[in-house]
């Protein structure tokens, strides 16, 4: 039996419902969240990216500002841009897109936004928050990981868990929200001793390596719930075969494009797996979705009232 297919779109989208709602109540109340953009030079990749995450915000009734400082920005520019954010009340979240240019060192910019209106939940700060377990801002991809499990009603307490990626953006935050959840949980990296081994002992893998379709069948516990958090670019004809051979909807979507999406999860999994996150449309829209609640949870600790329902993580 194929394995059960979570909808991350779908999730998504209750989420950014839920958020819409709380940012519809708190402007009756006279406030309306706000988010500003960092985005630095002209990185195609980051434009899209911000432009996605702008119109999340309007769509969800957020303010949000889009500041564009040159790609010849110096440290100290970008030092004095974050502390004037820091400072402005309109502002609850401060997102700083990276990559950052060479010559701008991104560690001490990341480390100047106050970590109460740190969207990305990158600061150390939350991260000593969030191992410890108290109240902050978490990562926004794992934390659309433990929605995804929430909301499709999977399981986490007692279940053996191993996440594949040990990045601080998403492999180890994901283990410390799992571990917080009550799993056991177990972090593989490239030197990891048989890696198919200590993965097919998980009732739930988390994928989150950045390698295109290196999680395949062997990897796999049957009935396991796979997330999926990889999003790799396929352009190579051969490549693309490998994964995709006689998938028609693909090949003629490749032939049109040149290239196609793939996560770090082999398709061939779907055969095994209980349930499983697709790429595009799994993990991904999540990203955007906790950005907004997080934009809102921002607003609401900065000012001491109740976090958002939703707030599971």
């Amino acid at each position: 039996m194929p394995a059960l297919i979570l909808d991350g779109t779908k999730i998504a989208q209750d989420i950014r419902g839920e958020v819409a709602a709380e940012v519809k109540t708190m402007a009756a109340a006279g406030v309306r969240p706000g988010l500003a953009v960092v985005l630095v030079g002209h990185n195609p990749a980051s434009e899209i990216y911000v432009r996605g995450k702008v119109k999340a915000c309007e769509e969800v009734g957020l303010y949000s500002e889009k500041l564009t400082p040159p790609e010849t920005a110096t440290t100290a520019e970008l030092l004095a841009l974050v502390e004037d954010l820091n400072r402005r009340d309109n502002i609850d979240g401060i997102l700083v897109q990276l990559p950052l240019p060479a010559q701008v060192d991104a560690k001490r910019v990341l480390m100047a936004v106050d970590p109460a209106k740190d969207v990305d939940g990158f600061h150390p700060v939350n991260v000593g928050f969030l191992s410890t377990q108290r109240p902050g801002l978490v990562p926004c991809t794992p934390a659309g990981v433990i929605e995804i499990l929430k909301r499709s009603n999977i399981p986490i307490a007692g279940r053996e868990a191993v996440v594949v990626g040990r990045s601080d953006i998403v492999g180890k935050p994901a283990a410390m929200l799992l571990l917080n959840a009550n799993a056991t949980v177990t972090v593989c990296h490239s030197k990891t001793h048989d890696l198919p081994g200590v993965c097919r002992r998980a009732e739930i893998l988390v994928a989150a390596i950045g390698r295109s379709g290196m999680i395949t069948h062997d990897f796999v516990k049957p009935g396991a719930t796979v997330i999926d958090v990889g999003m790799n670019t396929i352009t190579d004809p051969a490549e693309f075969q490998r994964f995709f051979a006689g998938n028609a909807k693909r090949e003629e979507a490749f032939r049109k494009k040149g290239s196609t999406l793939i996560g770090d999860v082999h398709p061939e999994v779907a055969a095994i797996a209980g349930a499983l996150t697709p790429v595009p449309g799994g993990v991904g829209p999540l990203t955007i979705a906790m950005l907004m609640f997080n934009t809102v949870k921002a607003a609401k600790m900065r000012r001491g009232s109740r976090v958002p329902e939703l707030s599971r993580v």
